[in-house]
């Protein structure tokens, strides 16, 4: 029986070492992956911001080369001013297009008006159109390069301010920001999507300031109120929702909008 015992004692003492041994393993490892999901977490930041910064330097380049566009497009006009004040004949040879499909010819009713020689009329071989620039804004977003649409519908803004899709410009604006939000939440970065919610916020509400008669006013309004119910803003998404009601009873968001607002009522986040 005493042989038994110090048998058993053995075995005890014995399993508590392997005890020990496994828990001290298990503390490793723990720190180990911590330490790996740091890392991992850490590379995920660097990359976003990586990515984030590479957007902005290219929408810094697509705004510079606009610029440049415009600044050659009037030299040239100053040069044909010139050569025709000096009564030298146009070029047989033409001069090299761009890499682009030529634009369509103006319709009848864009046709220049006959002009004084002091101030002919804007050579279009090789310009862009209105069209050409939102197009390509509109490509860029729907491949997800956000903040280059963002600065191409800008672009387009700065350029055609009275253009008939203008009023749509600014709606896709507001929706760049938008989706800028969820990418920063998905990154959990609250800040910077808190940020960009405000920032569609005010480019939604232009859209209803700036162009009341477009056909994305009413869809700028409903957007508008869901980015101010992400901001924890009820009372203020609330007022937008009664405008849209009030005011736009015909538009597709109208239902929906009536069903956000009842909710909003039922849980007390409306007065």
């Amino acid at each position: 029986m005493q042989q038994d015992l110090f048998q058993l004692r053995a075995e005890v003492a014995q399993a508590q070492q392997n005890a020990l041994r496994a828990k001290t393993e298990l503390e490793g490892l723990s720190v180990q992956l911590d330490r790996r999901v740091r890392e991992q977490r850490a590379d995920s930041d660097r990359q976003s911001a990586a990515l984030t910064q590479r957007l902005d330097g290219l929408a810094f380049t697509l705004s510079t080369v606009s610029a440049r566009l415009d600044e050659l497009a009037a030299h040239v006009d100053a040069l044909g001013r010139q050569l025709r004040a000096a009564g030298v004949p146009a070029p047989t040879r033409p001069a090299p297009a761009p890499i682009a499909t030529p634009p369509p010819p103006l319709p009848p009713a864009a046709a220049p008006q006959a002009a004084p020689l002091t101030a002919p009329a804007r050579p279009t071989t090789g310009a862009l159109q209105p069209q050409d620039i939102y197009q390509a804004a509109y490509i860029d977003f729907s491949k997800g390069s956000y903040s280059l649409a963002i600065a191409g519908f800008r672009e387009f803004l700065r350029r055609y301010p009275d253009h008939d899709l203008a009023g749509n410009a600014q709606y896709w604006i507001g929706e760049g920001y938008t989706a800028l939000a969820r990418s920063y939440a998905n990154a959990d970065q609250a800040d910077k999507e808190a940020e960009a919610l405000n920032q569609a916020v005010q480019e939604f509400r232009k859209v209803l300031a700036n162009y009341p008669r477009a056909d994305k006013a009413s869809t700028a309004l409903y957007k508008e109120a869901l980015a101010l119910l992400d901001l924890k803003q009820p009372q203020q998404a609330a007022a937008r929702l009664q405008y849209l009601v009030d005011n736009f009873p015909q538009a597709e968001e109208t239902p929906l909008a009536k069903e956000r607002l009842a909710a909003l009522k039922r849980n007390g986040s409306a007065r």
